[in-house]
Order: structure tokens, then sequence, then C-alpha cells
């Protein structure tokens, strides 16, 4: 494996954590919060300056990061402690983290596709001679999948991935001449044709020409997309269809990028490879962090919550530091859950 793929691979994720750690950063300043530390990475710090109130620092472990702000997990007479703002002010600091990470995935995909001339569409532009799903109360020359069985339709391939799943009979949405036009209970199952090597469907869908606005929205669907997929393994992880061998952390991410680069033909090649896998990633960060699972973002702001309702009820404000110890209980779990992850990380990387 090149180490200059590897080398990529570390900066990227530590821009991914960087922009994360920004997003709070940033909103906490705009909110009038008091920053203590803004740190890139952990561990001893190999670059750090004071500036005003607030301690900048690059720490040598390039896994990480942190925007310290006064008071988060306790009281303080400090008036711009972060416990001591309203609410809304809290959950957006909290939220601007994965917001930024979702954002840089969409940019980096826009950017990926910046120079496409055409995209492959959902669009039906013919049918093989005696297919059985085309007519007039069947799937047309036009039609544009929106849906099948209630799941949206965002690349072309979801088409055949959603019909190689089913029992042969879909609810299906399609697109025809602007409006949405449902089959229910369509029966469509691949057949044999002559000069076709195995069975397939019949149906041949086309290519759009790669207009500004086309970019833009299939950058949307893209990210949709990776979204759908984060939440499809969340899923099967909770099943038990995912074991915790096939998880990956840091190491195993960075590996995946490097590997993701050093599989592909052309440098160029490469690099498209490893930046469209680091907007999976970001998009995948953003939503992860979003859980309510205690020491993620997405804890904090359900905490948050609870926490407010509370206070309404019994019209007292609630000493944070009962939150914290929650919190300092999830990191405790959260980094030992990393660890293992980690270990099996290295384990995979030296054995494989």
């Amino acid at each position: 494996m090149s180490i200059f793929y590897v080398i990529l691979a570390i900066f990227l994720f530590g821009v991914l954590v960087g922009i994360h750690e920004l997003g709070h950063f940033l909103v906490a300043k705009a909110c009038k919060v008091r920053v203590e530390e803004f740190s890139l990475g952990m561990g001893p710090a190999i670059f750090k300056k004071q500036k005003g109130e607030t301690l900048y620092a690059l720490r040598c472990i390039p896994f990480g990061g942190y925007c310290a702000m006064a008071g988060e997990d306790e009281e303080s007479d400090d008036p711009r402690a972060f416990t001591n703002q309203a609410p809304w002010k809290r959950a957006l600091i909290l939220v601007a983290g994965s917001f930024m990470n979702f954002v840089l995935g969409l940019v980096i995909v826009i950017l990926l596709y910046s120079n496409a001339y055409a995209f492959r569409s959902t669009e039906l532009v013919d049918f093989r001679e005696n297919c059985p799903y085309t007519g007039e109360n069947a799937l047309q020359v036009g039609d544009r999948f929106w849906k099948i069985d209630g799941k949206r339709i965002y690349q072309y391939y979801n088409v055949t991935e959603f019909l190689a799943a089913g029992d042969g009979t879909y609810d299906i949405v399609v697109l025809r001449d602007g409006k949405k036009v449902e089959l229910k209970d369509f029966y469509m199952v691949p057949i044999e044709y002559p000069g076709e090597e195995g069975k397939i469907y019949g149906f041949y869908m086309g290519y759009d020409l790669a207009t500004l606005p086309l970019k833009l929205s299939n950058a949307w669907d893209t990210c949709m997309e990776f979204s759908r997929m984060v939440w499809m393994g969340l899923s099967d992880l909770t099943q038990g269809n995912v074991q915790m061998d096939d998880m990956a952390g840091p190491v195993g991410i960075v590996d995946m990028m490097a590997e993701t680069g050093a599989s592909a033909e052309t440098t160029g090649d490469a690099l498209y490879r490893i930046f469209y896998f680091t907007a999976f990633i970001a998009v995948n960060l953003a939503i992860m962090n979003m859980l309510p699972i205690p020491a993620l973002d997405g804890g904090r702001v359900f905490l948050l919550l609870v926490t407010w309702i509370i206070e309404k009820i019994i019209r007292k404000k609630l000493d944070p530091k009962y939150e914290g110890y929650i919190h300092a209980g999830g990191m405790v779990l959260l980094l030992g859950l990393m660890a293992m992850i980690m270990f099996n990380d290295i384990v995979r990387i030296i054995t494989g």
C-alpha cells in the first residue's frame, strides 16, 4: 500500500474531525459562549497558542479533537458559560458539528460531480421485445422510477437493488408526465431473453445531461443514499446481522481509505475514490454523532430536551453535574468500545 494514500487518508480523517469541532466552535463564538480551548487531535500538544480567551492547539494523535467551552457539565457563575445559555443556543452548538460534517460531505460530492458530462438516470428509454412489463397499465418509455415498496430511488442502481431484494410483487411509483403514477402489486421478475446471458428484467435506463441543477440535485441524492446506507447498517447491527468484527474505528477507516486508493488503476481514479469515500464517512459521522447516546452530541441534545422539560415541570434549575455524570459514564463505555474496535482493526490489518 502506497504511503502517500496512508498519509492522505490520515489527513482527510483529521479534516473530518476538524470540521466537526469547527462547527461547534463557530456557533459557540456566534452565541457569545466562552471557548477555553479549540484543539485538533488528542494527546500532547505539537503546537499551541493563546489568542484572547481561547487556547488553540494542534496535538500529536490525529484521531480526535475538541472544543472545550466554559461550564459544559458544571455550574458556573460566568454568564457566558455553556450551561447558562438558552436551551436553543446550546442545541444549536451541539448540532453544529454534525451539520458541518454533512455539509462537507455534500460539498465534496458536488466537487466530484463538477466535471461530469452525464449521469445514469432512472428514466426508462426502451424495453426488450416481448417484455411483459410494459403497457397501458404498466411501465412505459419516459417513466422515471420514484419509489419501490415505499423506498425512494436516489440512484439508478437502487432500481435493480430493490427489485432483487423483493419477492416479485412490488408497489412501484413512477414519474410520468410530471405526475406520480402508482403501480400497486406490480409483478416483475427477471426472465430469459434470446441472446442474453442469464435472466434480466428487460428494460433499459438512459442518461441525463449533467447540467448544473442536475449536478447539485444528484449530489444531494447521493448524500441521501449515503444516509440511508448508514441507517441500514445501524438496523443490521441492532438485528445482529453485523458483528463486532465488521465494525471499523478510526484506524480501520484510514486503512479502508488507503486501500481504496491503492486498488485504483490510476492516480486520478484513486483520488476520486478516496474523496468519494471521505464524503460517505462525513455523512456517516454526521448521523452517528446525533444518535441519542450519552457523550455523543445527539445524547447531549436528548438530555438537554429532557432537562428542559423537567425544569419546566418542577420550576427549578437542575444541577448540570448530574448530566455530566451521565455523559462521563457514556464516554467511558464509548472509549471502551472504541478500544475494542481499534484492537480489531489493528489485528485485521496485521493478519490481512
